[in-house]
């Protein structure tokens, strides 16, 4: 039967630009300018700095807290350092062996970088345990001032890598995990001037476990969706019931079956199906207004139908017909 497919082809910067659908709705791959990277490589000698600061102050002052926000930010380098090496490789062309890019390259970065997260909030939640059955002594004022150091260099990090989060999961887990690190640096500061003002030695160990939890609930919140991408899961507003209904609700669409939405990766979700077209139905006409349709609706571009008639049968093993 005869098959409608999508072309591809690369514009002059690179791209991986999808034809068919809705002209109106092409998705090219749109990449940050340099300036980013060097954001990023910035973001990094800066956490990696703070890192080795807190390691020094939490050994001289005997807080558990320190060390595991200087732990915390070390995961942030290297979630910065795997973000800026994801941006590269998600830069290159389709090529024969990858026909639709290297895009995915980002959201692999991203679920590295939250399934970190998830073994560090674990591991501190752990010693926090062991060290609330047995409190050591703490230096509070050396914990403060570590941790104000600490909240600023997060908060200007999080400036660093602001711009690039809004358009990428990849370097949105990064963003959050200095957002997450401001948080736990308030956390400890407040720990540090219990310590200092109370004597309360128990704070640091609770104050851990407070970072502990809000680590974990942070990076389970966020796997989620970066699961969904990589098990090929359809897009939020593009479930597979909803784009069949729309389909069918065309004239000269007698049904659909075979539907399969998924997303390819954070920004280009794909379809494929085979369409049952009326008997007498002009295909072509048929094809582009369900095309079109489903761009505007949905915002899927990259499209694939296999048009067929009852009369002629599905080409395909193991069909029904379905949605007539």
């Amino acid at each position: 039967m005869p098959h409608d497919h999508p072309h591809h082809y690369h514009d002059d910067h690179g791209a991986h630009v999808h034809g068919g659908g809705d002209p109106g709705h092409g998705h090219g791959h749109v990449h940050h300018v340099p300036e980013g990277d060097r954001a990023l490589g910035l973001a990094v000698a800066v956490n990696v700095l703070l890192t080795l600061a807190q390691i020094v102050g939490g050994i001289v002052s005997g807080s558990m807290a320190l060390i595991a926000d200087a732990v915390h930010n070390l995961s942030d380098a290297a979630a910065l350092v795997i973000a800026f090496a994801a941006r590269r490789i998600a830069r290159r062309p389709a090529d024969p062996g990858m026909s639709f890019g290297y895009a995915r390259a980002e959201v692999v970065a991203a679920l590295v970088n939250y399934t970190v997260l998830v073994v560090i909030s674990l591991w501190l939640g752990f010693e926090a345990v062991m060290r609330l059955l047995d409190p050591p002594e703490v230096a509070g004022g050396i914990v403060m001032a570590l941790a104000a150091l600490a909240l600023v260099i997060d908060l200007a990090t999080a400036a660093l890598t602001f711009r690039l989060a809004k358009d990428s999961t990849n370097i949105r887990a990064a963003f959050l995990h200095n957002l997450a690190d401001a948080g736990s640096s308030v956390a400890v500061l407040v720990g540090g001037a219990l310590i200092w003002s109370f004597g309360w030695a128990w704070a640091d160990p609770a104050i851990t476990l407070l970072i502990s939890a809000w680590i974990l609930w942070h990076a389970l919140s966020e796997i989620g969706p970066v699961i969904r991408v990589l098990m090929l899961a359809a897009p939020g507003a593009a479930e597979a019931e909803a784009v069949r209904a729309a389909i069918v609700a065309e004239d000269g669409v007698a049904g659909v079956h075979h539907l399969h939405v998924w997303q390819l990766d954070e920004h280009r979700a794909s379809l494929e199906a085979h369409l049952v077209l009326e008997e007498g139905a002009e295909g072509g006409n048929v094809v582009r207004r369900v095309k079109a349709r489903i761009a505007e609706r949905f915002g899927i571009a990259h499209v694939t139908f296999e048009t067929e008639t009852r009369a002629s049968g599905c080409a395909g093993t193991g069909c029904r017909f379905e949605g007539a």
